[in-house]
């Protein structure tokens, strides 16, 4: 077995932006109970079990998806041309099978550790709870798979961008705060929805990128059915949009000046909302992917650290 090719698979650059929704709901599950707690201890999310069963099993998911997505366009023919990095599967490094058992390992793996994290989170007295981070565990892995996987793969039908938006936004940011507090507080949404859109961001330019091939190879992403243009005014509004959610939370819940300190993490965004606009080699925008995943991760340790000032 060569671990090299399973690494290169699993493609590690893509981890800061699938736990940027961790971080940001975890920071504001611990202020939350910061600011309920009676006693003079602070709770820090560093030191928290739930925190980092959190982060392993995000980890897991997006291990998978990653797997699940080489698999899925290796054996569709989709990967023969791509730009960016190579592909296990269709480069021939990782047969079809090999990956198949690789998403089979990491699947039971990262349900090892879902159920131990939902144990510490809720313990034995709240079994509904339990359940319904279980189902949601299980929604997580089918979503990772289908993604690429199958004939009816939702990646190939341009439903990518709403599960991103779902499961890395506000799955990733509310279900972190949930898990430190058992209970919901909607004002949370709004930088969980900015997370979902700075990563369906990313999402939007790996498809700008990839346009022409997905297009030969009959990959219906939102960017083939919008057409250029329009792909590249999405993909201003989703940044625009992230950056109003974040500031309405803050307006709705000031108490410093630091909260703003994630406007940092939007500078590259707009130089990249510009780059965009010019763009006319789309194998150029490949760099623009790390800048705008590193940004989002640089949102949610900004926003996260701002409340807690």
């Amino acid at each position: 077995m060569d671990v090299k090719s399973y690494i290169k698979a699993a493609r590690l650059r893509t981890l800061p932006l699938s736990v940027s929704g961790i971080i940001l709901g975890s920071y504001l599950g611990n202020q939350f109970l910061n600011n309920e707690s009676e006693t003079a201890v602070q709770f820090s999310i560093w030191g928290s079990s739930i925190f980092w069963l959190a982060i392993l099993t995000t980890i897991g998911f997006q291990v998978l998806s990653n797997f699940a997505n080489d698999y899925g366009d290796g054996i569709k023919g989709s990967d023969k041309n791509r730009v960016g990095e190579s592909r296990m599967v269709s480069s021939g490094a990782i047969t079809p099978k090999q990956m198949k058992m690789a998403m089979v390992y990491t699947t039971v793996i990262t349900l090892i550790i879902a159920l131990l994290l939902i144990y510490v989170a809720f313990g034995s007295e709240n079994f509904g709870f339990s359940i319904l981070f279980l189902g949601l565990g299980i929604a997580s892995i089918v979503a990772a798979i289908k993604y690429t996987v199958g004939n009816s793969a939702y990646g190939y039908s341009g439903f990518g961008d709403l599960f991103v938006f779902l499961f890395f936004g506000l799955l990733g940011v509310v279900g972190s705060y949930f898990l430190f507090t058992n209970q919901l507080n909607f004002k949370i949404f709004l930088p969980a929805i900015s997370t979902g859109l700075l990563s369906t961001a990313v999402l939007n330019l790996n498809n700008l990128r990839d346009r022409e091939e997905d297009k030969k190879n009959n990959k219906n992403t939102l960017v083939v059915k919008l057409g250029l243009h329009k792909a590249k005014t999405y993909h201003t509004l989703l940044v625009c949009l992230a950056l109003i959610a974040a500031l309405v939370y803050v307006v709705l819940d000031f108490t410093s000046v630091y909260q703003l300190m994630f406007l940092v993490a939007f500078i590259p965004l707009i130089r990249n909302i510009i780059t965009v606009s010019k763009n006319k080699i789309p194998s150029e925008l490949d760099g623009e992917l790390k800048k705008v995943a590193l940004s989002t991760f640089l949102f949610a340790l900004l926003f996260g650290m701002g409340q807690l000032f």
